[in-house]
């Protein structure tokens, strides 16, 4: 069991690390024109305090044994606080500097009542409840946030605004972090992760009708216009 528990570890973080990667085009764009242009940081900003949260639940003083949740979500914090610097490098509007300073203060105001509470008011036994909770919920809202996409390719049934390997990708580490979990039962990475691989199956399933259904209508729209206006010159 502490074999497989290590590999799918391993596994899980090899996948989350190529997410966390996933905004580089976007960061390299930014660099390049010098300019963060309409980009926002709320995602990045977002991720920062899911990263805090389940760095402090997977710590011996919560949960032990959770190795694997420390070192990725280690990564991933020092990878979206890179995205931030460079955001607030290129930000020429000094407002979007002072969102992002007044944010990522806020969470570190927020992660030390969260601290506080857990270590001064809580035993060890209701840590794991109380912390777990509020990572879930947390979780829950990164692995939803493709709802509007859903319905953006909804409305306009096309897949453009809906990249397919980051789509696998968010299944693929939903069900790789549940399985990790279902090994040595953690609740509360097996609520959240399990409930990413749902989101994450719906939406491959959402963008497999719309490019095998429309993308063929589309495509042979665009051919019949082409035919036609061959035809008329």
């Amino acid at each position: 069991m502490g074999l497989a528990h290590n590999i799918v570890g391993i596994i899980g973080n090899v996948i989350s690390f190529g997410l966390f990667l996933s905004p580089v085009p976007t960061f390299w764009r930014i660099c390049k024109n010098k300019s963060v242009e309409e980009f926002q940081p709320y995602p990045y900003i977002a991720t920062v305090l899911n990263c805090l949260m389940w760095i402090f639940y997977s710590l011996p003083l919560v949960v032990k044994d959770n190795i694997f949740v420390t070192t990725i979500n280690g990564v991933g914090l020092a990878i979206e606080l890179i995205y931030l610097t460079i955001y607030c490098w290129y930000a020429n509007d000094k407002k979007k500097r002072v969102i992002v300073f007044v944010a990522l203060l806020g969470e570190v105001i927020f992660m030390a009542a969260i601290v506080a509470i857990s270590m001064l008011a809580l035993k060890f036994k209701h840590r794991a409840l109380f912390v777990g909770i509020i990572c879930d919920v947390f979780n829950i809202i990164m692995y939803a946030s493709p709802l509007a996409v859903w319905g953006k390719v909804i409305r306009t049934k096309s897949v453009e605004y809906m990249p397919f390997w980051l789509s696998v990708a968010n299944f693929v580490n939903g069900c790789c972090w549940s399985i990790y979990a279902l090994i040595q039962f953690d609740l509360f990475i097996i609520i959240s992760n399990g409930l990413g691989a749902i989101f994450g199956a719906i939406q491959l399933i959402i963008y497999a009708y719309y490019y095998f259904v429309y993308g063929k209508r589309i495509a042979d729209a665009n051919q019949g216009g082409k035919t036609r206006l061959a035809n008329s010159v």
